[in-house]
């Protein structure tokens, strides 16, 4: 079974690039981001960009804060597995 994105971003929030990664992370971030890539072979470039594309997408999250704090707290909504795959079922997504 795969995920898929409930909504997507239009225009994506963070643009798929070194300097789109950079510019959604902080200075220090970028830094580290930066020397990663530029010390990373060929072939693993494009792994470092996914990694980091993933840590700038949830870092310019809006609502990233108050998720962790709900999670933390033990108040994030949660739904049951069987829930879950009743409406994907009902939507007629795939749920194998």
């Amino acid at each position: 079974m795969t995920a898929q994105p409930i909504r997507r971003h239009e225009p994506e929030r963070v643009p798929r690039n070194a300097r789109g990664i950079a510019d959604a992370l902080t200075p220090e971030a970028a830094k580290e981001f930066y020397a990663e890539l530029l010390a990373a072979q060929p072939e693993e470039a494009k792994g470092v960009l996914l990694r980091w594309w993933g840590r700038a997408t949830l870092e310019s999250d809006a609502g990233r804060r108050r998720r962790v704090e709900d999670a933390l707290a033990g108040t994030m909504p949660t739904i049951a597995v069987q829930d879950m795959l009743d409406r994907r079922r009902a939507a007629g997504l795939p749920v194998e």
